[in-house]
């Protein structure tokens, strides 16, 4: 059971993190001033489809961020799902000391799903394979945790090279994410109990399940007086590899048949080949 301790810090400390009992049953030690929680237990969850070219670099990047959480006295576990790769995905993930698991069915909804499935921690942390999270930005996850405000999150993003269309577009994204809540795929956190009290993500979309979610975690916040919250001080790094290896036209006609599907076109990975045709 997770235990709150306090202890001293100057109070011009910004690592001086208020946490709250809010019903858990969470034991009290005093000591001084300031409280973190202890006993926490984290599980990264890393969904893969045919990642062997970026997913070293990236369990690399997340092994040594996710050293904010082991420095306050957190357990960590790192949980790699292969969604059905045919190359050496499953191998480095081993090879960096990952849990693996596997789905069968090519969708990142189901890996994810999968992965949590098999997370022992009290709250999941979804980073994608093409991502680089900081510790700073988990550091930031920690500081939400603690505070007892928030029962799940996300991130704004930054894109790992410069691209003109590619960063309008993602400042648009940040915006809209930033003030109506809504989770970017790349990197959500969520306390565990939550996610599976909603029903994970969705098994019928191919694409969007993210925004599917987040519709569904605003609506369980409203009787749990705790909320949602979208970190931006420390952008989540991700990869721009989309705008290189598709062309504008391709993109731009898969937004077309949504559209004029009416958002049908989301649950078919034939239509979503930008996802699922396998161009790394």
């Amino acid at each position: 059971m997770p235990t709150i301790k306090t202890i001293y810090r100057k109070k011009h400390d910004k690592k001086c993190w208020p946490a709250r009992d809010r019903g858990l049953g969470l034991k009290f030690e005093r000591t001084h001033v300031c409280c973190y929680i202890r006993g926490v237990k984290i599980s990264i969850v890393v969904p893969a489809f045919n990642e062997e070219r970026l997913l070293d670099a990236s369990l690399a990047k997340i092994k040594s961020a996710a050293g904010a959480f082991k420095r306050i006295g957190w357990e960590t576990e790192l949980i790699v799902c292969d969604n059905n790769s045919t190359d050496r995905t499953a191998e480095i993930a081993r090879a960096a000391g990952a849990t693996v698991v596997f789905e069968p069915v090519n969708q990142i909804a189901r890996a994810r799903n999968c992965g949590a499935a098999a997370a022992t921690g009290d709250w999941l942390v979804f980073v994608d394979a093409d991502s680089h999270p900081s510790a700073e930005l988990f550091e930031d996850v920690a500081e939400q945790i603690q505070s007892g405000k928030c029962f799940a999150g996300g991130v704004t993003v930054r894109l790992d090279v410069r691209h003109f269309v590619a960063g309008c577009i993602t400042q648009l994204w940040n915006c809209a994410s930033r003030s109506l809540k809504l989770l970017a795929g790349s990197f959500i956190f969520v306390e565990t109990a939550a996610f599976r009290k909603v029903g994970g993500f969705s098994n019928e979309l191919f694409v969007a399940e993210e925004l599917e979610l987040s519709k569904r975690l605003k609506q369980f916040a409203r009787g749990q007086g705790r909320g949602i919250v979208i970190l931006h001080r420390h952008p989540l790094v991700t990869s721009a590899r989309k705008m290189r290896l598709y062309t504008m036209r391709e993109h731009l006609c898969y937004l077309a048949r949504v559209v004029f599907s009416n958002g049908r076109a989301l649950g078919s990975r034939e239509q979503a080949h930008l996802w699922y045709d396998g161009r790394r």
